[in-house]
């Protein structure tokens, strides 16, 4: 490579980097956790099914027979949800607190405004109120996404598509059996959807155990303490094939956090992920986060300890200091996720439409793994 070359090259990163940084710093954040943790993985001697239409068709069976079921179990009926909501509603997940949502305004209403939403984790409260559901009666949506601060990799994409879920709980029910009864059910349900799946594929072998494992993100620290956040949860489920790993958001006895949570919606004493064992990529794969939501005196705690007490200004947290919203349980449940996993592919763009870089694209087609 020429001189000139070498100024060109450096010229463009430099111009890059500052383009970057003047946008969003939490960008810079969340691609160095990319290049870190994120490592785009090509399985040896693994190959797309060429029948694309077959693997639509698998698709729709996991997805009607999942949602169906968890509806059943869990007492949920079907909503419509919103693409996108106000900016100054409160209602749109802030995830790690440092992504930008995709934001555009509305000239026929006053220029207002709105955001596309990056999951539903507000909202289906406040819509469980107006729909005045009664207790131990909840919702779920299909969601619909654009997370434009993602680092698309095998299990990432821009695009999320979920199942959202709320269920109305009662004050007394704020404790850790609740939690983990509800977890249970969901886990059974997609015990179901394992057993069912090999029904239609009879040379399918079931991918879950038959139990479910529950530990803290600490007890998971003392038994992995030499490992990063990461390496734990994989070597848990190597170990147990599927775990409930709880309390994240909250600081560990290392001083760091397992993983960060919003501080207005989980209660992080209360909440979770459900991880998996995924053989195609020899890796941990999260299912689905889910949680208690905070009742006023913890979002109080929770703002204050994030220096996010200004939030209490927006209509949504004005709401619930003032106990107009009921007390819920909920999440989000991947549907891309959950037949990436049980067709085993090796990328979700297998599974899901999305946008993806040109050099992943072309890397992952040299290798056989076509993307939808």
């Amino acid at each position: 490579m020429t001189t000139r070359k070498y100024y060109i090259t450096f010229y463009k990163l430099v111009k890059t980097f500052l383009f970057i940084f003047s946008k969003n710093w939490g960008i810079l954040l969340l691609i160095k956790k990319g290049v870190n943790m994120n490592k785009l993985v090509i399985p040896e001697n693994y190959k797309s099914n060429e029948d694309l239409y077959k693997t639509q068709l698998l698709i729709k069976e996991i997805k009607d027979y999942f949602q169906i079921n968890l509806a059943n179990n869990l007492n949920l009926k079907r909503v419509t949800a919103p693409l996108f909501v106000s900016g100054s509603s409160g209602l749109n997940d802030n995830l790690n607190g440092v992504e930008t949502p995709v934001k555009f305004d509305l000239p026929e209403a006053d220029h207002a405004e709105m955001e596309i939403v990056h999951s539903l984790a507000k909202w289906k409260r406040y819509a469980l109120g107006e729909y005045k559901f009664k207790m131990h009666e909840g919702l779920y949506t299909d969601m619909n996404a654009i997370r434009r601060c993602e680092v698309p990799d095998n299990t990432h994409s821009f695009y999320v598509d979920q199942w959202d879920w709320e269920l109305i709980m009662d004050d007394d029910e704020r404790k850790v059996d609740y939690l983990k009864q509800i977890v249970e059910t969901i886990y059974r349900t997609m015990k179901s959807l394992d057993e069912y799946l090999c029904t239609l594929i009879p040379s399918r072998k079931k991918l879950l155990k038959d139990q479910i494992t529950f530990m803290t993100s600490e007890e998971l620290l003392q038994k992995y303490p030499d490992k990063t956040a990461k390496e734990r949860e994989r070597e848990a489920v190597l170990e147990y094939g599927s775990v409930f790993l709880m309390q994240i958001g909250k600081t560990l006895s290392n001083g760091e956090k397992h993983d960060l949570r919003a501080p207005d919606y989980d209660d992080w004493q209360l909440n979770g992920d459900i991880l998996v064992y995924n053989p195609v990529l020899d890796d941990c794969l999260e299912i689905s986060s889910m949680g208690i939501r905070v009742n006023p005196e913890r979002l109080n705690e929770q703002l204050k300890l994030t220096g996010n007490l200004d939030r209490l200004n927006l209509d949504y947290h004005k709401l619930l200091i003032d106990g107009k919203l009921p007390q819920t349980i909920g999440g989000g449940i991947g549907q891309s996720r959950l037949c990436m996993f049980f067709l085993q592919k090796a990328h979700i763009g297998e599974v899901q439409v999305s946008y993806w870089p040109d050099e992943q694209r072309k890397a992952l087609a040299s290798k056989g793994i076509n993307l939808l």
